[in-house]
């Protein structure tokens, strides 16, 4: 019989965090589950863990090599036998109710994609405000090409569309060709749901809340370096020759193109600081002005202390830190 949803858990060294993704899928309720675990090459006990549970429940692919977090899914893509994906990441749950309730929302509506609103966690484990505010999700029934663009320009969307958890019909991706792109490290989410609204799907907004998004210090996703931007941009390029857009996504897009290279200009002027070479700091704020702005955020603040520094020659901080 055939699963109502596979989620593909791609993991890498998540031993202390995969038993609880691995238990909240499988917890679901009213729905039938497959749940496919890729090991991305683990140095640690994660592939231990995900094959202590029965074969018939937990279905565990071990690469041979190291193939990133999109390569790692499409791997799990590939096998995949349920009507619906859903993508669970390796240290974050999901609440029992969540597939049934997008699946009805997704069929209700003759949608190909669903996406809900995300509970944020704390390292500490204490639960803060939902993603994004319930009435906003609530006023939300679908989400368009343009709309999820203009929620996904860099360091000036007021809303970071690019954290939504879709699931997705499993044979509208295959239909047509969807995977992640495995040249991204960071926005290969993005470009996948991006691609499948300007094949024509159609994604409903389910405004409750049922993905667990955990908080990771030192998480890729929440440390932005210039050449994850730069790749960014070389997928935006590709997306662009691939895909056609009608005037509001265009638009979007242009916008967001114009975001990425600002934030390619503000993240060349942090390496500069951090390096002290404040004469290539100083070329990279004037050939690209607009770049300073970013100047304002909370780790502008850091970069201005750091670069006072230059004067007084003090140690350079990172500005992680």
């Amino acid at each position: 019989m055939q699963p109502d949803v596979t989620f593909v858990i791609a993991a890498y060294n998540a031993e202390a965090t995969i038993d609880r993704a691995i238990a909240s899928a499988i917890a679901q309720r009213d729905i039938t589950v497959e749940v496919i675990v890729v090991d991305d090459k683990s140095r640690d006990g994660t592939l231990d863990v995900a094959r202590s549970y029965p074969q018939d429940i937990v279905r565990v692919v071990a690469l041979e090599q190291n193939r990133g977090p999109g390569g790692a899914r499409n791997a799990g893509l590939d096998l995949a036998r349920g009507r619906w994906i859903a993508v669970l990441d390796s240290d974050d749950a999901v609440y029992p109710g969540r597939i049934r309730a997008m699946i009805d929302r997704a069929e209700k509506a003759g949608a190909e994609i669903a996406v809900d609103n995300l509970q944020v966690v704390r390292e500490d484990g204490v639960a803060e405000e939902t993603m994004f505010p319930i009435d906003y999700m609530e006023g939300l029934s679908e989400i368009s090409l343009a709309d999820y663009i203009a929620g996904n320009v860099i360091f000036e969307s007021r809303f970071n569309l690019g954290y939504l958890k879709p699931i997705f019909q499993r044979r509208f991706l295959d239909e047509n060709g969807l995977r992640y792109d495995e040249n991204l490290i960071i926005g290969e989410d993005y470009i996948l749901l991006a691609s499948a609204l300007a094949k024509g799907g159609k994604c409903v907004v389910e405004p409750a809340t049922g993905y667990v998004y955990h908080i990771r210090t030192g998480s890729i996703s929440r440390v932005l370096e210039l050449h994850h931007v730069e790749a960014m941009r070389k997928a935006d390029a590709v997306f662009a020759r691939t895909h056609s857009m009608d005037a509001d996504a265009a638009a979007a897009f242009a916008k967001r193109g114009r975001s990425l290279r600002r934030a390619a200009s503000f993240l060349s002027l942090v390496q500069h600081i951090k390096a002290r070479s404040p004469l290539k700091a100083i070329w990279t704020a004037l050939s690209d002005p607009a770049a300073v702005r970013h100047m304002g955020m909370p780790i502008g603040v850091r970069l201005r202390r750091v670069a006072a520094q230059f004067a007084v020659g003090g140690e350079v901080k990172s500005a992680g830190e």
